[in-house]
């Protein structure tokens, strides 16, 4: 897609007001309000879900007013693709052609326009339905897509902009379940697994401490799942499963292409399930837990610090420059990392090769006992788990 095409669907409309209401449906009443950007603070996408259904764990920076302001241009304070692949030593990495699945709810009808228009922006490859390397279905592999819902659309539009900017030549498959209850995304991660090519699938979502589901086990698919925004909370379900890559969070500081620092994020889900046996890979010795612990790794998720640029909806017509972050930005990351990796694709494998990760040592996400459950230190912790990635070895 060349800038004359970019011009031309900005010209269109794409970004045609001032100011424009997100598809927020409230604050985060479970972290602080964080001020950014002469005043604007994260906001959680999706709302807290009913029984046996799941939010997304998307947050991006809103004004007072609770609304994304317009932007024609990315913020300057937003992660691009090169300042995330050189942070976590990708920038000589290739994909090879390899498929990202990524699994969310609801329809989001300008995902390929969107998304053309971010890939433009950073001189990425196009990636489209024509040139094959997009395809968008339903949770039953057809393409009559659900209803549209903003906040899970931009979502969406964060889970591709994150592959796209880890993973410029792997491809993307997006499974749209028709709505967020816990049965309709088990079952696009279903649909997810039988497309061709698919060697890791993204969730961004999560529920309460669940038992364990047999959609989330499809051995040789890499499978990531957000550990959620709240911090320190116990089991969140699918990260939790035994085989799930559960992904904390951290906050990120770059200068330019230099990773500067990199510290546990303080909305980093973490904890222990009640329900869900310890998997062979963990110990109580190192977790604490007797049962599963989450995360396993992690990346950058602070909306503030090591928050992604993304090109996202505003309403249902109209998209936006913003900043996105919270564990559903590190999820995506994480799944690419696998693709870009092209082994096992093992939720174990991060355990035996800890050297090829940066470990997080600083910050935490609350107050616990013991306390790694929610303060990093050197080897496990609960908010980053072994670490970031340096290059593609721990996976």
């Amino acid at each position: 897609m060349n800038k004359r095409f970019v011009a031309a669907l900005l010209a269109a409309g794409a970004l045609a007001v001032t100011t424009v209401t997100a598809g927020v449906e409230g604050a985060d009443a479970a972290a602080p309000r964080l001020t950014h950007l002469s005043g604007l603070h994260a906001q959680r996408v999706c709302g807290q879900p009913a029984a046996g259904h799941a939010a997304c764990y998307a947050k991006v920076l809103v004004n007072k007013a609770g609304a994304i302001p317009d932007a024609t241009a990315p913020l300057a304070s937003a992660l691009t693709p090169n300042q995330v692949r050189a942070a976590y030593g990708l920038s000589a990495a290739t994909g090879g052609g390899r498929t990202v699945a990524i699994v969310d709810a609801y329809g989001y009808p300008n995902l390929e326009r969107d998304l053309s228009i971010y890939r433009a922006q950073y001189g990425l490859p196009a990636c489209t339905s024509a040139n094959g390397c997009l395809k968008v279905i339903n949770q039953t592999g057809g393409t009559s897509l659900p209803r549209t819902n903003v906040g899970w659309a931009q979502e969406q539009a964060l889970d591709v902009d994150a592959v796209s900017a880890t993973c410029p030549d792997c491809k993307i498959v997006m499974v749209q379940a028709n709505t967020n209850s816990l049965a309709n995304l088990a079952a696009a991660v279903n649909q997810a697994a039988l497309q061709p090519g698919v060697v890791a699938i993204s969730n961004s979502y999560g529920g309460g401490d669940s038992a364990e589901s047999s959609a989330y086990h499809h051995p040789g698919i890499a499978i990531t799942a957000s550990t959620g925004d709240a911090g320190f909370q116990g089991g969140s379900y699918p990260a939790s499963s035994a085989f799930v890559t559960a992904v904390g969070g951290t906050s990120l500081k770059m200068s330019g292409t230099t990773r500067v620092s990199e510290t546990a994020w303080s909305g980093a889900g973490s904890g222990c399930s009640t329900v869900i046996a310890q998997p062979t890979f963990q110990t109580t010795a190192v977790t604490g837990c007797a049962k599963r612990a989450i995360a396993d790794v992690s990346a950058a998720a602070d909306p503030n610090t090591g928050g992604l640029s993304v090109y996202a909806p505003t309403t249902a017509r109209n998209s936006s420059w913003s900043q996105f972050g919270g564990t559903s930005e590190s999820a995506p990351i994480i799944a690419s990392v696998y693709a870009l990796a092209g082994g096992g694709y093992s939720n174990a494998t991060p355990y035996s090769h800890t050297a090829s990760l940066h470990d997080i040592t600083s910050g935490s996400n609350g107050t616990c006992t013991p306390t790694q459950w929610c303060t990093a230190r050197a080897g496990w912790d609960g908010p980053t788990g072994l670490g970031t990635p340096n290059g593609t070895g721990a996976f």
